[in-house]
């Protein structure tokens, strides 16, 4: 995937960058204060009510839960198309976890402030999909 510079790209190629270093405060500090996080969207295990994860507290805690207790997690991604202030990547997210391998297929949201922070990560994918993945790694 070649594509140009752009705000929303660059800052979540170092969003995910961060995730691979498993280095959570780069994470962090890429975030808007006010930022959202809806990993997926709708409810799901990680956000029972499917309001999404708010603020530097919320999306720490969301580290805590989701990433951190992956061995591994690569973003597989076939495309990206920036517009506006946001980028979506199509592909998969390939996470490892006490010896099984997980790959959710889906699009991924980003949508950055005129700071290049980040407002925004919503990634669309279906949980039942995901769990139809799941092997040893």
């Amino acid at each position: 995937m070649t594509a140009a510079p752009h705000p929303a790209r660059t800052a979540s190629q170092a969003l995910h960058a961060a995730v691979r270093r498993k280095d959570k405060e780069a994470w962090l500090e890429l975030f808007a204060a006010d930022a959202l996080v809806e990993d997926p969207v709708g409810p799901s295990h990680f956000d029972p009510e499917g309001t999404g994860h708010r603020g530097r507290d919320a999306i720490s805690a969301f580290w805590d839960r989701a990433i951190a207790p992956n061995e591994s997690i690569e973003f597989l991604f076939d495309d990206s198309f920036a517009c506006g202030d946001e980028v979506a990547f199509t592909g998969h997210v390939r996470s490892q976890h006490d010896g099984q391998v997980l790959e959710a297929e889906g699009v991924f949201v980003y949508r950055v402030d005129e700071a290049g922070k980040i407002l925004a990560v919503r990634a669309f994918w279906e949980i039942e999909r995901t769990m139809r993945t799941m092997r040893p790694a």
